[in-house]
């Protein structure tokens, strides 16, 4: 039995996280970090399944949005992550306060795993992420009762041996989120520490048996070097069904499109980065230039049309020319 209970403020985490491959400035939890559910989940900014402790109630925040509005707009610029969400939300009403909140303070939007009842009225400055289910009612259980509104929706799932990352599994998946209006499919490495390795092997059981060879596969075998290579194939099969492989950006009201665009083009390419020779060093410029945009306050496209988005940006070389680009062609 879930036992929820009424938090006294907004739960908020203010600081520079991913998902997905897209730079997030904070997080707004209508259900706390683990959201209303039963059992183990997939936390895609983690890269881990997750779930509450023995005995712990779930923390449910207010159902006025204006409450979170003042929270959303003290967060540093950029996108936020609003959820996970809770089968709850058709009495508590949390999640859709928490994210007509954010948009009321004009920030750009990703809903995690919300319930239908949870997701507003909205357009290009929402996004929504459904992240992988190990339960039995499907991979991505929220995102076929999303599917007859028009916002842009995308899935997350982990590459693990001896489950998602086989041949059939991914085609499977790959299918079910095309088939439900999925625009994105981003597969991510897992974390592979001991209390990692433990919850994939109780997420797989609660999925379904697996055999012995599963447990040994993930506690005692170096399977990362095998996954980060089975990245790259999945990648292509993404690409080939139409599938992008990050999450579609979400534009505040108050951004700038241009600005939108560059930040989304330079974090594209630093998840490609991944693999040249100087991988660490690259993808951290590039996202410090996202980081820098997203902080700019200034309509960027137009600086460049005046011929001074180089005298402005503190990035030279491939960085620039890869912002200036985009901007041209938002």
């Amino acid at each position: 039995m879930i036992v929820f209970e009424r938090a006294p403020a907004p739960g908020v985490r203010a600081g520079e996280e991913e998902i997905g491959g897209r730079r997030l400035a904070g997080r707004l939890f209508p259900y706390g970090p683990e959201g209303g559910l039963e059992g183990l989940r997939f936390d895609p900014v983690a890269r881990r399944f997750v779930s509450r402790r023995p005995g712990a109630a779930v923390p449910v925040g207010p159902s006025v949005a204006e409450a979170w509005r003042a929270t959303a707009a003290r967060l540093p610029p950029g996108p936020v992550l609003v959820g996970p969400g809770s089968v709850a939300e058709p009495v508590r009403g949390a999640y859709r306060a928490a994210a007509e909140g954010a948009l009321a303070a004009g920030r750009a939007v990703y809903l995690l795993d919300p319930d239908a009842d949870g997701i507003p009225e909205s357009g290009d400055d929402v996004v929504l992420l459904y992240s992988f289910s190990p339960g039995r009612r499907g991979p991505f259980p929220g995102l076929a009762a999303a599917g007859r509104r028009s916002l842009a929706r995308g899935v997350i799932f982990p590459l693990i041996p001896g489950w998602t990352a086989e041949p059939d599994a991914v085609d499977a998946l790959l299918s079910a989120a095309a088939a439900a209006g999925a625009r994105s499919v981003t597969p991510l490495l897992l974390e592979a520490d001991g209390e990692s390795r433990r919850a994939i092997v109780e997420a797989r059981a609660e999925a379904a048996p697996a055999d012995d060879g599963f447990f040994e596969r993930i506690h005692h075998a170096d399977w990362l070097p095998q996954m980060a290579a089975r990245l790259a194939e999945v990648r292509g099969l993404c690409g080939a069904r139409g599938l992008a492989i990050l999450p579609p950006r979400p534009v505040g009201r108050r951004d700038p499109a241009g600005n939108a665009a560059a930040s989304a083009h330079l974090e594209e390419l630093a998840e490609l980065a991944e693999g040249d020779a100087l991988p660490e060093h690259r993808a951290a410029l590039l996202r410090a230039a996202v980081r820098w945009i997203d902080e700019s306050g200034r309509d960027l496209a137009a600086v460049a049309r005046e011929g001074n988005f180089r005298r402005v940006f503190p990035f030279d070389g491939e960085v620039a020319t890869a912002a200036e680009t985009a901007l041209g062609g938002a």
